[in-house]
């Protein structure tokens, strides 16, 4: 019998909760965030960033709303100890922020954790030790026993130390590391000792963080691994319960989600989900996936572009043109299909009213993009696709029969290029096809004049036809009927638009048909009076039929 390779794999054992109840409930309100781009994201970067970088993304961090924001690991790394000194000592952590500092389970990182810290208004200590099997056996070579006799040494140390630093106010942070790989019972038992040796309750701040260090199960597993420790922990009313997911399985999003649900009330991630492997929790995603929840999330990114470009000149790091709500082609629609229901969406939507656009899950505009200004055209682009280009752009209003017709050239050509069509070039394609007759037609106007006649107008129109100069007549009910009938064709339909931008002149779109030829025919004519770019557009399209 041959092994299969996966069979080396075994599923995480399920959690004994029958009457889970993370499944049924709703989220309301958004969490308490932490920013670890400092931390966490920073150790996972190549090329770690200096003083002067991360400073740039503290500020950022701050400017965006988030007001806990861990710094780094002080005892360990001199960088991170200049940096929390640079910041307490020049008095740059606003009132409402609270800086994070992480450290082992160690004394003497403890201890110098705590000295880093002297002279800040309020600190958060993240205290941390893994606790897993894999880990207590290969890595520790230590019993439950011993790691829950550790726990409580080392917040007994951290209490005696930070009450000595009245002025300071301390929160403890503490961090069954690789909890989601643990033991139920086992993490209870740490984060218990944890509990009752800093002696958690009014004035003694304390948060119990669940790291998916390395992520490892399903969502719905993680969830139930919460709820159990929200139902479990003792003294609860006075715990902030935190999460930390990592994204081995591509879930990390998924999981902070339904851990909210479980009784969560704080989550840890980076930027856009920078971290080791194949990174954290990204705040960025779910912070919006909150926002088209209608749950403001307490995280401005109302420019989402700047955002990215900070976070990605500080990490080096680049935001993927996929990447959700930042992605630089997220906002784009390639299929037509998408394109024209794109387009009819935008055209109804209420400003007023709920969001309820097609393939749009959040109005570009409230992340500071745009759908328009990603449009591009393929040959698989549709209709209305093509018509929203020239709508938005350009002020051109296409009557529906136009569109199809126009629709078809765009395709030929991108079939032919095998290459997308940005805006300019289908608005350039747009004059060749509709404007250019008029100017290099076989009919050429050189003036016209009107006259009011019983029952409407005549025109006496100067022409040159190949150029042999001449004239016509004719008469209607108005200057373009008139135009018509000295051409011998019927119109069928005029659009008007006043186009964009300060030097736009009036242009009419003239839908007309001729005698012995099927189909409707279109042209285009632009003028500072209405009624010449009603005419100018009748010979365009006149001129189009000529060849």
């Amino acid at each position: 019998m041959v092994v299969q390779p996966h069979t080396k794999y075994r599923p995480l054992a399920p959690v004994a909760l029958s009457d889970r109840q993370w499944p049924s409930q709703t989220l309301s309100d958004a969490p308490c965030w932490l920013s670890a781009d400092l931390s966490d994201g920073n150790q996972a970067l190549f090329e770690p960033m200096d003083r002067p970088r991360k400073l740039r993304l503290f500020r950022e961090l701050v400017r965006i709303g988030f007001r806990e924001i861990e710094l780094g690991t002080p005892a360990v790394s001199q960088t991170d100890h200049e940096l929390v000194r640079h910041l307490i000592d020049r008095d740059l952590i606003p009132r409402g922020v609270t800086p994070a500092l992480l450290t082992p389970l160690q004394p003497a990182a403890i201890r110098q954790t705590v000295a880093s810290a002297r002279g800040a208004r309020r600190v958060i200590v993240h205290l941390f030790n893994p606790v897993a099997p894999a880990w207590r056996e290969l890595v520790l070579e230590q019993s439950v026993e011993q790691i829950v006799t550790a726990v409580r040494e080392g917040v007994e140390l951290l209490r005696e130390l930070t009450d000595a630093q009245p002025d300071t106010e301390w929160t403890l942070q503490y961090s069954p590391e690789t909890f989601c790989q643990a033991e139920l019972e086992v993490s209870l038992a740490v984060c218990a000792a944890a509990i009752e040796a800093w002696d958690a309750g009014p004035g003694r701040p304390m948060i119990v963080n669940l790291p998916a260090t390395v992520e490892v199960a399903m969502p719905n597993v993680f969830a139930d691994q919460v709820e159990w420790m929200h139902r479990h922990l003792p003294r609860r009313a006075d715990l902030v319960l935190s999460v930390h997911p990592h994204n081995d399985r591509g879930t990390a999003v998924a999981c902070a989600e339904q851990a909210l649900l479980a009784g969560a009330q704080r989550v840890e991630g980076c930027l856009f989900g920078n971290g080791e492997r194949s990174g954290n929790l990204d705040l960025v995603t779910l912070a919006l996936n909150l926002y088209t929840q209608g749950i403001w999330p307490g995280l401005d990114f109302s420019d989402l572009n700047a955002v990215a470009r900070v976070a990605e000149e500080n990490t080096g790091l680049r935001v993927p043109a996929r990447h959700p709500y930042a992605g630089d082609l997220v906002f784009t629609a390639f299929s037509g299909t998408h394109q024209e229901a794109i387009a009819k969406g935008l055209a109804a939507q209420d400003p007023e009213g709920p969001w309820r656009v097609p393939y749009l899950a959040i109005d570009p505009r409230d992340v500071g993009r745009s759908y328009g200004g990603m449009a591009r055209v393929n040959a698989a682009s549709g209709k209305g696709g093509i018509a929203h280009v020239l709508e938005r752009d350009h002020g051109i209003v296409m009557p529906r029969r136009m569109r199809i017709e126009f629709g078809a050239v765009v395709q030929r050509l991108g079939s032919a290029s095998e290459a997308d069509l940005d805006a300019d070039e289908v608005w350039r394609l747009f004059q060749q096809t509709y404007e250019a007759p008029l100017l290099a037609g076989r009919l050429r106007h050189l003036s016209h004049e009107l006259y009011d006649v019983p029952g409407g107008q005549r025109i006496r129109w100067r022409l040159s036809d190949a150029g042999v100069i001449g004239e016509r007549s004719g008469r209607g009910s108005g200057p373009l009927a008139a135009a018509a009938d000295a051409l011998g064709m019927r119109v069928d339909y005029v659009q008007h638009s006043l186009g964009q931008g300060d030097q736009a002149r009036p242009r009419a779109v003239v839908e007309a048909a001729l005698p012995g030829r099927s189909g409707p025919v279109f042209g285009v004519g632009m003028h500072e009076d209405l009624a010449t770019a009603e005419i100018l557009a009748l010979l365009c399209a006149h001129n189009r039929v000529l060849t």
